[in-house]
């Protein structure tokens, strides 16, 4: 499998760390390097901001989709290479999905998690196919990870979903991963329009 856009969830923040923003930087002017379009909110501040930036100064495609009532809350990038602007929340994330061949999370907060876990979701009920990747940047998805197998232990979370998304430290390791990601076969019954 090769992806050739990677969807990109992250912080419309900094964070306290400068290896975040280096990670965001990283990953977008690998992409670009790589051909790989990135997908993102398109946004221009923040991690989302900075892996933008770094792809175009790349040369690389970005693709942003936000929502017309966060276009001007988020600062919508004006000098992406395509900017989709959608009704709502909902048709960003499924817009984001069609557009994308895997994603990739990076730290970020509430908007990161929620798209990261919907995301998860599609993959549990089959909605999608696509690798999901964990950039974890100085452990910061550690405790996540430990949310997650607690769930397993407690019986809420199957353990065979625990192949729905790779983790890596860096960067080249993780699109390696998801390059090489087989989706398990999982029974279900939905599809993209039924969510």
């Amino acid at each position: 499998m090769t992806i050739q856009s990677v969807c990109l969830f992250c912080g419309s923040n900094k964070g306290t760390r400068a290896a975040y923003e280096q990670a965001a930087v990283e990953l977008g002017r690998t992409l670009a390097q790589r051909d790989i379009a990135l997908v993102y909110g398109g946004g221009n501040v923040g991690l989302m901001g900075a892996a933008a930036d770094a792809a175009l100064a790349a040369g690389g495609r970005v693709i942003g989709v936000i929502p017309g009532f966060l276009r001007e809350k988020e600062l919508a990038h004006q000098g992406l290479s395509e900017l989709h602007v959608t009704q709502t929340m909902h048709e960003r994330k499924a817009l984001m999905e069609d557009l994308s061949g895997g994603f990739v999370a990076l730290p970020g907060g509430f908007g990161t998690y929620d798209e990261l876990f919907e995301m998860l979701t599609w993959g549990q009920l089959s909605v999608h196919s696509k690798p999901i990747g964990l950039l974890n940047v100085d452990g910061f998805f550690d405790p996540l990870l430990a949310m997650i197998r607690h769930g397993v232990a407690e019986g809420f979370v199957a353990e065979g979903n625990l192949q729905l998304f790779v983790v890596a430290a860096t960067i080249d390791e993780l699109l390696v991963r998801m390059n090489a990601y087989r989706p398990a076969p999982v029974n279900k019954w939905l599809s993209h329009d039924r969510i």
